[in-house]
């Protein structure tokens, strides 16, 4: 069962794009990468028909051996927080957003399938004002198998 092997790395990269390269670059060996705080860069310009210059396209750091999760928005100011690269050797589990259960930049819920059983991942990042947490605290959604609930909590211990 594929449940009992699942690699799972996650990290904060700090909006820093060499650390995302370098992770997709190196880290084979995990099945999931789950990141918090990616970097929204210029990937290239692109033609368009309103500007003879072509338009900005901007993206996350890509890798041919992983498959990119996130949820987009044309809106620099609502560019997710968080994102999935799955290992296109687990191409087979079909794995999709879930956003019809949760939409929202700081989460990302990704569902798959092992043995005919539905699996949910969902990685989190929350801001200096706990705005995730709260959103989900305020949300009500039923989400069966949820085997792995990670990120960047920003909750300070008072010690």
């Amino acid at each position: 069962m594929i449940m009992n092997k699942l690699n799972v790395f996650s990290q904060n990269v700090y909006k820093n794009s060499l650390i995302v390269n370098s992770i997709l670059k190196t880290r084979n060996d995990f099945d999931i990468i789950l990141i918090q705080e990616p970097l929204w860069s210029i990937i290239q310009l692109i033609p368009s028909s309103a500007s003879s210059e072509g338009e900005v396209l901007v993206g996350a750091p890509h890798h041919p051996n992983w498959l990119l999760f996130t949820r987009l928005s044309p809106i620099q100011s609502n560019y997710p927080r968080v994102m999935a690269y799955i290992n296109i050797r687990l191409f087979h589990l079909r794995f999709s957003l879930c956003r019809d259960i949760i939409n929202h930049r700081n989460i990302l819920l990704i569902s798959f399938f092992s043995n005919n059983v539905c699996y949910s991942i969902m990685i989190i990042y929350s801001d200096a004002f706990h705005s995730t947490l709260k959103y989900l605290k305020d949300t009500e959604a039923n989400i069966d198998n949820l085997i792995i609930m990670t990120g960047n909590f920003n909750i300070r211990d008072s010690l």
